[in-house]
C-alpha cells in the first residue's frame, strides 16, 4: 500500500482514545507511532467505508493510516497537498504492486468543513490531471487498528527486512509506507 493513498480527518487528543469528530486533527498517512513535529499519534489499520462490523473479507474495508496532528503546525490544505503528491489518484484499486479494492484512493472525513476541502482541492488537482481522479470522498467510520505486526512496519523491516531510517537516507518528516 502507498504509505498515503487514504487520507481521513477528525481529532483524537493525545489522552482520549474515542475520535472527536468536531476538531480536525486527525489525518490518515504515515504509518508512523513515534510522533515527529506536528504530529502526536498514528496508526495503521483499516477503516470500514461500508460496513459497520470488520471482517476480513466482505466488508468493502480500505486499508488506512491514521495520524493526529497539530493544526497549529500543519494545516489540513497542506496534509490534502501531500496526499495528492504522493500516490496516483488515477487508478482505481491499486497503488504500486498492491492491488485489491482496499487499496483504492480515499479521503475520509468528520466534519462539513473536512469534505469541503477534500471536495475542493480534488477539483483543483483534477485540472492538473489528464487522467480522471477515482478517489473516494467519503464520511469516516470507525477505524480498526491492525494487527502489531503493521505497526511501525518499515522500522520493523517491511516486506524485504529493511529499516527505513535516516540511516539509510530517510530524510522525510513523514516516512512513506514502501
Amino acid at each position: 500500500m502507498s504509505w498515503l493513498n487514504k487520507l481521513g480527518f477528525g481529532a483524537r487528543s493525545p489522552t482520549e482514545s474515542p475520535v472527536d469528530p468536531s476538531s480536525s486533527s486527525i489525518a490518515m498517512g504515515p504509518d508512523d507511532d513515534i510522533p515527529a513535529p506536528g504530529q502526536q499519534f498514528a496508526q495503521f489499520g483499516r477503516v470500514a467505508s461500508g460496513a459497520s462490523n470488520w471482517r476480513i473479507r466482505g466488508t468493502n474495508h480500505s486499508e488506512v493510516v491514521r495520524v493526529q496532528y497539530d493544526p497549529k503546525e500543519c494545516s489540513f490544505d497542506s496534509l490534502l497537498d501531500v496526499f495528492w503528491a504522493r500516490h496516483d489518484p488515477t487508478t482505481p484499486n491499486r497503488q504500486g504492486n498492491d492491488v485489491g479494492t482496499q487499496y483504492r484512493s480515499g479521503i475520509y472525513f468528520y466534519t462539513p468543513e473536512q469534505e469541503k476541502a477534500a471536495l475542493e482541492s480534488k477539483e483543483r488537482q483534477q485540472k492538473l490531471l489528464n487522467r480522471k481522479i477515482v478517489t473516494e470522498i467519503l464520511p469516516a467510520k470507525k477505524f480498526y487498528r491492525a494487527e502489531e505486526y503493521h505497526q511501525q512496519y518499515l522500522a520493523k523491516g517491511g516486506r524485504f527486512g529493511f529499516r527505513q531510517s535516516t540511516e539509510k537516507g530517510c530524510n522525510d518528516p513523514i516516512r512513506c509506507y514502501g
